[in-house]
């Protein structure tokens, strides 16, 4: 490619995440190696976002651009820069609709980091973030970073209203996730928790989520096992996830550091100190959603993983 001559096409993969993290309600987030999905940008003439194909869906997602949040978030950076060109994608989607591992949020992050690189100067990927939250707030709803931080820079990502804070993990430190064969819509997941909270749970849940964060900067785990526990949200969402007790009491057992909903759930996920033990933890987590009539994919990563990458 010479110089100078912007590059015409280019694929980019997002990881799936674990959103929430917990404590951190729409502000915490950690990649998920193993799954994820990819984007194909184009460069085209003329201004326009076209979607030309979304293959892996178990139904028919929106294919115009405004309702869909690859295109809303393109539509958002091309309006932003002025852009003179337009792009065409293609979404291949590897992560479960409605799974709380975060799929809305890696559509639209794999087609900005895509299409950043089609432009004639890409921009740093914090940059990209005003753009990925208006097109998460199309499938959500609401306008929460804590899937596409992680996604944008890797690693545990504390994301608030205007910038994206990365937080150290060791390294070793590993998160287990289990994903039960069951669709929960981010939506009704939201509805769960309309109604008043008690003053003390928000004092007692501010207090869990910088016990968290000063354990990951220090390294540790005695602190985040004091604060890794979610007492706003999962006591209203838990009962509609069939199974999850049991599944996060398996993972207690295993010796979690702490276990909660991944995202709007169904998901589950468990934070431990090696990889040994996430993987040795998966049978008896998987085990409590087979009770419920449930199947199950489990995958285990470093906390501390990668974001997006241009394939």
């Amino acid at each position: 490619m010479s110089h100078g001559a912007p590059q015409r096409q280019a694929t980019a993969f997002s990881p799936a995440s674990v959103g929430n993290v917990a404590v951190g309600f729409d502000i915490l987030g950690h990649p998920l190696a193993g799954v994820g999905d990819t984007v194909t940008a184009r460069r085209i003439d003329g201004g326009e976002i076209r979607i030309a194909a979304i293959r892996g869906a178990p139904f028919p997602l929106p294919l115009e651009a405004a309702r869909n949040t690859a295109g809303a978030a393109l539509l958002a950076m091309r309006e932003a820069l002025a852009l003179p060109f337009g792009f065409e994608i293609e979404i291949d989607k590897g992560i479960a609709l409605g799974s709380g591992m975060g799929g809305s949020a890696a559509s639209c992050v794999a087609a900005l980091v895509a299409a950043n690189a089609l432009l004639d100067t890409p921009l740093p990927r914090q940059a990209l973030y005003p753009f990925a939250l208006a097109g998460e707030a199309v499938a959500s709803g609401g306008r929460h970073g804590d899937n596409l931080g992680p996604m944008l820079l890797g690693g545990l990502v504390l994301a608030t209203a205007d910038r994206l804070v990365r937080i150290p993990v060791p390294e070793h430190w590993h998160s287990l996730l289990v994903h039960p064969e069951a669709v929960l819509e981010t939506r009704r997941a939201r509805e769960a928790l309309a109604g008043s909270y008690e003053l003390k749970d928000f004092v007692e849940q501010s207090a869990n989520l910088a016990l968290v964060l000063a354990g990951c900067h220090a390294g540790d785990a005695t602190l985040v096992r004091a604060g890794l526990r979610d007492v706003l949200v999962e006591p209203r969402r838990a009962p509609l996830i069939a199974g999850f007790d049991a599944a996060k009491a398996a993972a207690l057992d295993a010796g979690a550091m702490g276990a909660s909903i991944s995202g709007a759930g169904p998901s589950v996920f468990a934070w431990f100190e090696s990889r040994e033990r996430a993987e040795a933890a998966a049978p008896a987590v998987q085990a409590a959603f087979a009770a419920a009539g449930l199947e199950s994919q489990s995958w285990v990563s470093a906390i501390d993983s990668p974001g997006a990458v241009l394939r």
